[in-house]
């Protein structure tokens, strides 16, 4: 279509499709398909034969049933295999059937069921509006018209008004099941999103669950590899087995926790299979953390403190403390000194617990440099530097999981610092 405005010229393209028409037809439609559509309709096809001839027998008035009076009652059922591709087509041929069938005046019977049938489903598919035509149509045939044509009185009142109250009935009891059927089809969309929404956290979880037990224990190895190299390129004659082994020992026991953490997390995916074979990662292994950081030759230093600044034993930490807050505290902890470790230059790095009765907080500051040449990454306000991955990222998803906040950026002076807060109150 072209719509010209002044001086310029507008190429429209217009699609118009029917609103509950189908793509195929039901010669494409599934053998299983199929059969549920004819079925039913074979059903009532049964139905309308024999109830029509049952009822002629009490109507000696009516005209005989003959070939074409039995072609129009199986006219209905038989355009009904076509409810679900063709709903409108259904529906038309149900009515002219059903219409042409009393204008030849032949017995009353339970002919209406499948004009009925098509009419529910054309409402349940979408064609609203040819409903209502083939329903007014439908009215003013048999209340008016055919009337006309009879001996019988007309306008005859009662049976005008009397079909209008049927009309009205089915007309609403159509709408009520349209309206039903959309509501199901609604919830059941929303539980597919709802599922889908779910997945999505659970792959974003395991992500971050990989990238911190991967990344920690790799970046380890990659020091203590790297030392290892230095002191055989400074004297490859003459190796030290006293200087080597304790890199290669360090280098074995981080790829040793490395697989432990790896199998734990793959452990909750095997849902059903088997139980975890270790427990999940919590602050209660922030000490192990930091001794496996400090054989990077980095000194870490560990506090635990109350509300009040006083120190406290580990369990006055750890204590009845949410197995989500428990792991969320310790991965950012692990994260933020993996970065130390690999991107700060630093001696000195401090781990500071403080938790109050509602409040954790997760504190972790280096003396290093690195901060200072760390690219600017896209974070949230108080996310000034990053190093350009997932590990501030990470950190923020999860503090904000459990309805808590993450900052980092550079210190006052030198280094870096990474601080999270959980809550804790009910």
């Amino acid at each position: 279509m072209t719509v010209r405005s002044g001086r310029r010229t507008v190429r429209v393209a217009v699609t118009v499709t029917s609103p509950a028409t189908p793509s195929h037809r039901f010669a494409r439609l599934p053998a299983g398909d199929r059969r549920r559509a004819i079925w039913p309709a074979l059903a009532l096809a049964i139905l309308e034969v024999v109830g029509t001839i049952g009822a002629s027998q009490g109507q000696p008035e009516a005209r005989d049933l003959d070939p074409l009076a039995l072609v129009l009652v199986l006219a209905a059922p038989v355009a009904l295999v076509w409810r679900r591709t063709r709903p409108e087509v259904a529906l038309g041929a149900a009515f002219a059937s059903v219409m042409a069938y009393l204008a030849l005046d032949y017995p009353k019977g339970p002919i209406f069921l499948g004009l009925i049938a098509a009419y529910v489903n054309a409402v349940v598919m979408g064609w609203r509006r040819l409903a209502v035509a083939v329903l007014i149509g439908g009215y003013v045939l048999v209340a008016w018209v055919m009337p006309a044509f009879d001996d019988g009185p007309w306008p005859d009142w009662s049976v005008a008004g009397a079909l209008a109250a049927w009309l009205l009935v089915l007309g609403s009891a159509s709408e009520l099941i349209r309206v039903q059927l959309q509501r199901a089809g609604e919830r059941q969309a929303a539980r597919a999103e709802e599922a889908r929404r779910r997945a999505s956290e659970e792959r974003l979880r395991i992500a971050r669950e990989l990238h911190d037990v991967l990344a920690h224990n790799i970046s380890l190895i990659n020091v203590r590899a790297g030392v290892a190299l230095h002191l055989v390129d400074d004297n490859p004659d003459a190796i030290d087995p006293a200087q080597v082994r304790p890199a290669l020992a360090a280098i074995k026991d981080a790829s040793k926790e490395a697989l432990g953490e790896l199998r734990s997390v793959l452990d909750v995916l095997r849902q059903g299979e088997a139980a975890p074979l270790a427990p999940t990662a919590g602050l209660a292994d922030l000490d192990g953390l930091a001794e496996r950081a400090r054989g990077t030759g980095l000194d870490v230093r560990v506090e635990r403190v109350n509300g009040d600044g006083r120190t406290v034993p580990a369990e006055d930490i750890t204590g009845g403390l949410p197995a989500g807050v428990d792991l969320a505290a310790f991965r950012i902890a692990q994260e933020a000194l993996t970065n130390v470790v690999r991107h700060a230059a630093a001696s000195r790095a401090t781990v500071r617990l403080r938790r109050t009765p509602d409040l954790l907080e997760v504190q972790v500051d280096d003396d290093g440099t690195g901060a200072a040449n760390a690219p600017l990454g896209p974070t949230d306000a108080g996310f000034d530097r990053g190093e350009g991955g997932r590990g501030i990222a990470g950190m923020r998803e999860r503090a904000h999981a459990l309805g808590g906040t993450a900052e980092a950026g550079p210190r006052p002076g030198r280094g870096f610092r990474v601080r999270a807060r959980f809550p804790l109150a009910t």
